[in-house]
């Protein structure tokens, strides 16, 4: 288990675009773009607990793009775990709802998007992120997300590890 008493603390895993790879903790391609856990306008930091799942999150397109693979220490908390359907049937969500590969569409297209509306509902509840699985195509049950809203402040250190700063000379 990934999560103890709400908190994660280990490693953590994103595979940016290199226009992202000087700040990897801005969470603004995310606050730009708007995705699955945040609308436009919301920073997020979309983490992986493994580097295989984070290349596969950031190449869903079909073929792999130019990519940066970052690593993180992190210590954050609250976590919600999205794998307790009892706290999922609290917010009145399913995980067929979670895993909807419908939400881009309805983003585009001006409609409410559920997954988001949830993650503002977590934000305002004072959770720092959730624990999803991964929706990318070939991933397993087993291949997990932790999607960030807060990631700096009381209770929260992510730390990216660059200790030959690297990323300082891109």
């Amino acid at each position: 288990m990934p999560l103890s008493d709400g908190r994660y603390a280990g490693p953590l895993y994103r595979a940016l675009n290199p226009v992202y790879a000087r700040d990897p903790l801005s969470g603004r391609g995310a606050q730009l773009h708007g995705g699955r856990f945040n609308p436009k306008g919301m920073p997020a930091l979309y983490t992986a607990l493994d580097p295989a799942t984070a290349l596969r999150e950031a190449n869903q397109v079909g073929s792999l793009q130019p990519t940066v693979l970052v690593s993180y220490k992190a210590d954050i908390g609250p976590i919600f775990d999205t794998r307790t359907t009892t706290e999922l049937d609290r917010h009145k969500l399913s995980s067929e709802t979670l895993a909807d590969p419908g939400w881009r569409a309805k983003m585009l297209g001006g409609q409410l998007v559920p997954t988001q509306d949830f993650a503002r509902a977590l934000v305002n509840a004072g959770f720092a992120g959730l624990l999803i699985r991964s929706f990318a195509k070939g991933a397993s049950p087993d291949n997990l997300n932790i999607v960030l809203w807060r990631w700096t402040g009381a209770g929260c250190a992510l730390d990216v590890v660059d200790d030959e700063n690297r990323l300082g000379r891109m």
